[in-house]
């Protein structure tokens, strides 16, 4: 196990690399640039302004030039000045990572306590009234836009019933635990909510795979009760490539999170990828990008590890 980890965090190295430059050249290409949110405020601007506004912030240099000294910096831990707000990048992103890091851990925990149960259960009444209601509510939870469920949400819970909090993180003025958890409870259940609808169908197929084996049925024969089979034999087994699919999930939560804290006014990472996105602010949003996209390799190595440590017939040798 040890080698085979060994091995993939080397194998990492080369493709984080390919994975920047592919980023890099993607956000090189966009139409715009940073000069652009001068011209779409309206504002008159002289061509010769344009051209030392870009040297001045080195993108009027090639694309391989300046991928090239955003690498080195990069490997020294320096993520670069944002255009925006000439600060660094990588106190920006720490500043915001709290944030984010709550929700996204509300969010994986509420999902776990129902998508778990309610995939056992299902599998457990099979075709019945609630495995009916589950699997449906499920595939309309699938196919459900985020954006439209979190106005959906304010327009009901903070609109119309006026019992939580439209958007932000704290009531000026008023603060406490309880005002925070008003807050983030529906930021949390919509970036839940293709979670739980997911990992319910895993849990639901893994666990009629497992109540069809073998030793399922002779602990049946040796007297013991449904409810102890069930809990002690069935799930624990059936939990295997579920606990993997969480987990691949958890950088899921992450590019979910942008448009959640988008909607709900939520000072994370995510709004302020948007924001960046608009500022077409270079340094922010590959220092951003990257800090995703190494989240999902490394989750990758995580679940492959946490596959092997629960299931002892996978090898990695």
């Amino acid at each position: 196990m040890l080698r085979y980890v060994i091995r993939r965090t080397i194998q990492m190295v080369p493709l984080l690399l390919a994975i920047s430059v592919v980023i890099f050249t993607i956000i090189q290409a966009a139409p715009g640039g940073p000069e652009g949110t001068l011209l779409d405020r309206g504002m008159f601007v002289d061509p010769a302004a344009i051209d030392a506004y870009r040297a001045r912030l080195g993108v009027d240099q090639p694309v391989f030039v300046q991928y090239f000294k955003w690498l080195g910096a990069m490997l020294t831990g320096d993520m670069g000045i944002s255009f925006q707000t000439q600060r660094p990048v990588l106190i920006m992103i720490l500043e915001r990572m709290p944030d984010t890091l709550r929700l996204m851990g509300l969010s994986f925990v509420v999902a776990a306590i129902i998508a778990i149960p309610l995939g056992v259960f299902s599998a457990v009444k099979q075709y019945s009234t609630f495995d009916f209601i589950a699997t449906g509510a499920s595939f309309v939870a699938i196919a459900m836009p985020v954006f439209w469920f979190g106005l959906m949400m304010q327009y009901l819970f903070s609109v119309k019933l006026q019992w939580l909090p439209v958007a932000g993180t704290v009531t000026v003025g008023v603060g406490g635990f309880v005002d925070q958890l008003k807050h983030i409870i529906m930021p949390a259940t919509v970036l839940s909510m293709h979670s739980i609808a997911g990992w319910s169908r895993y849990m639901r197929s893994s666990m009629l795979g497992v109540l069809n084996q073998d030793y399922i049925r002779t602990a049946h024969s040796k007297g013991l009760s449904r409810r102890t089979v069930i809990s002690v034999h069935a799930v624990k087994n059936a939990s295997i490539p579920v606990v993997s699919v969480m987990t691949l999930d958890i950088a899921r939560l992450f590019s979910g999170a942008v448009i959640t804290e988008t909607i709900f006014g939520w000072p994370g990472i995510g709004r302020m990828f948007i924001q960046a996105m608009h500022a077409r602010d270079y340094p922010l949003l590959m220092g951003i990008m990257m800090m995703g996209s190494t989240m999902v390799v490394v989750f990758n190595l995580i679940a492959d590890v946490i596959y092997g440590w629960l299931d002892p017939r996978i090898t990695y040798e």
